[in-house]
C-alpha cells in the first residue's frame, strides 16, 4: 500500500546526496547508508542538523527511475505518487509516466531538477481527537535550499531567484556565505567592496549598498575629517555597516587619526565586512558578543586596525562611548537616537541619514506624526520643513540626556535627508536648544509662513503674526499651525569652509559643488561673492570651545580642556553667537514658479537674485530647490520685485495689451499695506477672471518696493 511505498522511497532516498566537493561527479552508490553530515548543503525544516534531499529533487531521469526500481516483470508504485492516485504498473508505464508527468515539469537549479511531487508531505494541525494525520495536498514543488513547499511553477522560480538575489545557495536555517562567483567588487573612493548581486535592494539582501549615496558618504566623510583636525584619535562608529563601504573609507584616509568601529547585526554582513576590510589590506579585530579575537588580513604591513562587531546599534551605543557616531538605517532614525545622545562624548558629532522621505517630504502625514511627533503638509518648502523636523526630534532626544545641539549641516536631496549636529553637554545648553523648537504658521493661500512667539499665553488672533491678509480677504480657515519644528539656523559657515577645504583635499568632486553652494546659503549670499578664505574667517573658526588653525591665522589648533575652562569658552561662544544671530540665514526659501505672474515671462533666476540684492535684501541660492530663493524679504516684496521686472509674453501682449508698471517705483520706498494687499488680489483676480489682468491692479494701485 501507499505506506509501504513511502518507507521504501525513504530508505533508498538516504543512498541519493549532494555533495559539496562532488558536484561535477557521479552519485555515490546504494551500499553509502550514512553520509556524512558535512557534505550536506540541505537542511530539515524541523532540525538543526544537517539531512538529505527530499526525493523529488534529482540530477538525472535515471536517478528518479532507481527510486522506483524499475524490473521488466513488475509492477512499481510511482515513489512521488500515492498509491491511490497512480496505482503500481509495469516499467515502460511508469517511465512515461515520470518523464511526462514529474521531469519535464521541473524547476533546474544548479545542475538539480526539483520535480513535480504529488505526496502528502505537510502535516496538519491535531483534530479534536489529539490525531495528527497527513494533509491531503495537491501538486507542489520542494526547494533545494530552504524545504519549503510552493504550489505554483512560476512562484517556484521566483522564491529560487529570491534566494539568489540574497546569496542563499544552500540553507536559510544557518549562516552560509555565498560562493565567491556571485560576488562583484564596487570600487569607491579608492576603497573596494565586495557585495552581492541585489546589492541596491533594501530588504533583499544582507548587505545593501546603494551607488546613488555616495554623495551622502563624502559629505560624512568631510564631517569626520574636520573632527579628526581638531583632536586626535576619535572613535567613531558606523552603526549600520552592511558592506563595510564607510568605515573603510574613514580608515583608508585618516589611517591613525580615527579609531574605526564598524557594527552591524546580521552575521552575515559582519562576515562581509570582514573580507572587505581585508581585500583593502586592513587589520580586523573581531569583537562579537562574548567572542573577542584579532584576525590579521593580506596587508600585515598596514598598522591600521579596524573593529567589527555584531549587535544591535542600541546596544553598543549604550555599552560604549564615541566622539563620532552615523546612523544609516532603513528608513527612520528615531528608534535609535536616544541610545545615540546617551555616551557620545562632549563636543562630539552624531551625524543620521534618514531615508523615509514619504514620510518627511508629507506624501504620508500619519507617519511623519507617528515617528516625530510632527505634523506636516505639502507646502513649496517641504524639503527644508523635512530637516528641520528631524532637528526638533534630534533635539529632544539630546534634551532628555542634559545634552544641547548645533547644528552643523543639513542636506536634504532625492533620495535622503542628512543631518550633522554638533553635541554640547550641560543643562543651559539643553534648554537653549529646546527653546529652539517651536511651532510654524503657515498660510495655505499664498504659502507665506512665519514662527509662532515664544511665550505660553494663548493669542486672540494668531493670524495676526502672519505678514499676509489671506485671512481678512478670503473665506474661512486660511492658516495650518505645523510643528513642532526646529526654528534655529540649518548650517555653520566655519564647519562648512572646513569641509570645503577637507574635499578638496581628499579629491571628493562631487561633494565639492554642494558644499559651496552650502556656504553660499549659510551666508546668505550669491555664488559670485563667494571666496574659500574671507576677511571674516578668523571670527567663524570657533565653534563650541574649539579653535582651529586655519589659512589667515597663525596660532596652532587646540582644544580647551578641563570642565570650567570649557564652560568659560562656551559663555564666550554663546555672547558671540547671540551678537552674531543677526547674521543668521533667513529661515525658508520661495520657489520663482510658485509665485511667477500668468502671461508674465519672469526675469532668470540668477539676474532676479542681483535685483533682490539691488532692492537692499540678503539673497541666495538654495540646495533644497533648484528653483528656490532663500531671502530675507517678504513675500509681497519679493512679488513685487517678481512682478517689476518681468515682462508680458507675446500672446498676452497683442490679447491684453502690454504691461506698464508706474514710472513712479523706486527700489527703497516703503510700500503702503493697502498696496500689498491690493498686488495679492491682482493675482487672485488674475487666476478666476480670465479679462482682468495683474497689470490692470498694478496700474490702479501703485506699489513700491521697499527695503529691509
Amino acid at each position: 500500500d501507499g505506506v509501504v511505498v513511502s518507507e521504501k522511497v525513504k530508505s533508498n532516498n538516504l543512498d541519493v546526496k549532494i555533495p559539496e566537493s562532488e558536484l561535477e561527479a557521479e552519485e555515490k552508490g546504494a551500499e553509502e547508508e550514512h553520509p556524512r553530515e558535512s557534505d550536506s548543503n540541505i537542511l530539515d525544516v524541523s532540525s538543526d542538523h544537517p539531512r538529505d534531499k527530499h526525493i523529488s529533487i534529482q540530477r538525472h531521469l535515471a536517478d528518479l527511475e532507481k527510486l522506483a526500481d524499475l524490473r521488466e516483470d513488475e509492477k512499481k508504485p510511482c515513489p512521488l505518487c500515492p498509491e491511490e492516485k497512480f496505482k503500481a504498473c509495469y516499467s515502460h508505464k511508469l517511465h512515461r509516466h515520470l518523464q511526462n508527468l514529474h521531469w519535464k515539469v521541473s524547476v533546474e537549479f544548479e545542475g538539480y531538477r526539483m520535480c513535480i511531487c504529488h505526496l502528502s508531505c505537510r502535516p496538519v494541525k491535531p483534530n479534536l481527537a489529539g490525531d495528527q494525520t497527513l494533509a491531503k495536498m495537491g501538486a507542489h514543488y520542494h526547494c533545494i535550499i530552504c524545504s519549503a513547499t510552493i504550489i505554483r511553477r512560476t512562484d517556484m522560480i521566483g522564491h529560487i531567484n529570491r534566494h539568489v538575489n540574497k546569496g542563499e545557495t544552500e540553507s536559510r536555517f544557518i549562516t552560509v556565505r555565498a560562493p565567491k562567483s556571485s560576488y562583484e567588487v564596487v570600487k569607491e573612493s579608492a576603497t573596494d567592496v565586495q557585495v552581492l548581486p541585489n546589492h541596491s535592494t533594501p530588504q533583499k539582501t544582507d548587505s545593501y549598498f546603494n551607488p546613488k549615496m555616495k554623495l551622502n558618504r563624502q559629505l560624512i566623510f568631510c564631517a569626520l575629517a574636520v573632527l579628526a583636525g581638531e583632536r586626535k584619535p576619535i572613535e567613531c562608529l558606523d552603526a549600520f555597516g552592511a558592506t563595510g563601504i564607510m568605515g573603510l573609507q574613514w580608515a583608508k584616509h585618516l589611517r591613525s587619526s580615527v579609531k574605526v568601529t564598524i557594527n552591524d547585526c546580521n552575521e552575515n554582513s559582519v562576515t562581509m565586512i570582514k573580507e572587505n576590510c581585508h581585500l583593502n589590506k586592513m587589520k580586523v579585530k573581531l569583537n562579537i558578543k562574548e567572542e573577542d579575537d584579532e584576525t590579521v588580513g593580506d596587508g600585515e604591513e598596514n598598522s591600521d586596525t579596524i573593529e567589527v562587531t555584531k549587535m544591535d546599534a542600541n546596544v553598543i551605543m549604550h555599552l560604549r562611548s564615541f566622539d563620532f557616531i552615523h546612523l544609516d538605517p532603513f528608513g527612520t532614525s528615531v528608534n535609535y537616537l536616544d541610545s545615540a545622545f546617551r555616551n557620545v562624548r562632549n563636543l562630539g558629532i552624531v551625524s543620521l541619514t534618514s531615508t523615509d522621505i514619504s514620510s518627511l517630504y508629507a506624501k504620508a502625514q500619519h507617519v511623519a506624526l507617528r515617528h516625530y511627533g510632527c505634523n506636516i503638509v505639502r507646502t513649496e518648502y517641504y524639503k527644508e520643513l523635512a530637516a528641520r523636523t528631524i532637528i526638533a526630534a534630534v533635539t529632544r532626544a539630546a534634551a532628555r540626556c542634559n545634552k544641547g545641539i548645533e547644528v552643523l549641516l543639513a542636506v536634504a536631496l532625492e533620495h535622503f535627508v542628512l543631518v550633522v549636529v554638533r553635541v554640547l553637554r550641560g543643562p543651559t545648553p539643553a534648554d537653549d536648544s529646546a527653546k529652539k523648537v517651536r511651532y510654524l504658521i503657515h498660510c495655505q493661500w499664498c504659502e507665506e509662513r512665519v514662527f509662532q512667539k515664544e511665550g505660553n499665553m494663548v493669542e486672540e488672533n494668531p493670524y495676526q503674526q502672519l505678514p499676509c491678509d489671506c485671512h481678512g480677504s478670503m473665506p474661512g480657515k486660511t492658516a495650518v499651525l505645523l510643528g513642532p519644528l526646529w526654528s534655529g539656523a540649518l548650517f555653520n559657515t566655519g564647519f562648512l569652509r572646513r569641509m570645503l577645504l577637507e574635499a578638496v583635499q581628499y579629491g571628493l568632486d562631487e561633494a565639492q559643488p554642494l558644499l559651496k553652494t552650502l556656504v553660499c546659503e549659510a551666508e546668505c549670499t550669491t555664488l559670485k561673492h563667494f571666496s574659500t578664505h574671507s576677511p571674516g574667517d578668523e571670527s567663524k573658526q570657533e565653534e563650541c570651545g574649539v579653535y582651529i588653525k586655519t589659512p589667515n591665522t597663525s596660532a596652532e589648533s587646540y582644544l580647551v580642556h578641563g570642565k570650567r575652562k570649557s564652560e568659560e569658552v562656551l559663555r564666550g561662544v554663546a555672547k558671540r553667537q547671540r551678537a552674531e544671530h543677526s547674521a543668521e540665514h533667513p529661515p525658508f526659501y520661495y520657489n520663482i514658479h510658485r509665485h511667477s505672474i500668468k502671461g508674465m515671462n519672469m526675469p532668470k533666476l540668477n539676474k532676479f537674485l542681483n535685483y533682490l540684492s539691488e532692492a537692499g535684501y540678503r539673497v541666495s541660492r538654495t540646495h533644497f530647490d533648484p528653483m528656490g530663493v532663500r531671502t530675507s524679504a517678504p513675500l509681497a516684496q519679493f512679488k513685487t520685485v517678481l512682478m517689476k521686472y518681468s515682462t508680458p509674453t507675446y500672446v498676452g501682449a497683442q490679447a491684453e495689451g502690454p504691461v506698464h508698471l508706474p514710472g513712479e517705483i523706486q527700489v527703497g520706498e516703503e510700500v503702503p499695506a493697502a498696496a500689498e494687499i491690493k498686488v495679492e488680489e491682482a493675482e487672485l483676480a488674475e487666476d478666476g477672471k480670465s479679462g482682468v489682468t495683474a497689470a490692470v491692479f498694478t496700474q490702479s494701485y501703485p506699489t513700491h518696493c521697499a527695503a529691509d
